[in-house]
């Protein structure tokens, strides 16, 4: 990312609550329950004992086909989430009720700087290690599903009228300064006779597609976010919060359609 490690932070809070709104409507998407700071154990290897914590529901009832609403109960259709934001460490837990301990999806985030030349920024055992698969993402190539594209979100074309960063050509994570990259180490858990590598496959693709449509809208919304401090992204979440309860009762579904 084209990035100082402070600025990706605000751009990364920044963009999150910006998402949460296009994604609600209709009874689905964002419900915020908490959002306050944490202290307590540290989170990794005796670092980052303090940060912010959230937990929200993700609601996606309407946005799955017929046939799955039928067969599924309500509460399979809403994933738990809570979050440790420690930056530059980030811990991200997603459960569900419906399926109790046999789902699980965590994602571990660590942010540095540098082009992605660290080989082992968690610290992964070799067991770990060996079974690990490295996915590189560059968000201004082309998206693999063409219904994706958004051209208002498209780095290889935006220009910020506040930086002058942008647009992102072939070759640029070479060469672009400063430069920053985004560690994220994703464990997916599904245990479901039958069907447990199927969808552990699809939840490791969705998360891939979701981490570079995110990533595309926060450098587009570079020219929002530039200059904002942490205390104005505390006032834009708790302001939020109260714009998705409003969203949810509105009668259209917005944004990713689940079944995609």
């Amino acid at each position: 990312m084209r990035f100082m490690i402070n600025q990706y932070q605000v751009a990364q809070l920044f963009t999150v609550a910006n998402l949460s709104k296009l994604e609600t409507g209709g009874g689905d998407g964002v419900e915020v329950l908490k959002n306050e700071p944490f202290t307590g154990k540290p989170l990794f290897y005796g670092q980052y004992p303090e940060g912010q914590y959230t937990k929200k529901l993700y609601i996606g009832k309407k946005k799955v086909n017929g046939v799955v609403r039928t067969i599924l109960p309500a509460t399979a259709l809403i994933g738990i989430e809570e979050a440790w934001n420690a930056y530059p460490y980030c811990r991200t837990i997603i459960k569900n009720e419906f399926m109790g301990d046999d789902f699980n999806l965590t994602v571990e985030s660590m942010h540095c700087p540098g082009r992605g030349e660290l080989e082992n920024v968690h610290r992964l055992p070799p067991d770990q290690l060996a079974e690990r698969e490295v996915v590189w993402i560059d968000i201004a190539a082309e998206l693999a599903d063409s219904k994706d594209y958004n051209p208002k979100e498209d780095p290889a074309k935006f220009k910020s009228k506040k930086t002058g960063r942008g647009s992102l050509k072939p070759g640029w994570t070479k060469t672009v300064q400063p430069s920053m990259t985004c560690y994220k180490l994703v464990s997916a858990k599904f245990k479901w006779f039958g069907l447990q590598k199927i969808v552990e496959g699809k939840m490791h693709k969705g998360i891939r597609r979701m981490f570079t449509l995110f990533h595309r809208q926060l450098f587009c919304l570079m020219d929002e976010w530039h200059g904002l401090t942490i205390e104005n992204i505390r006032e834009i979440e708790n302001k939020t919060k109260d714009e998705l309860r409003s969203l949810q009762q509105q009668a259209e579904t917005r944004g990713m359609n689940l079944d995609s």
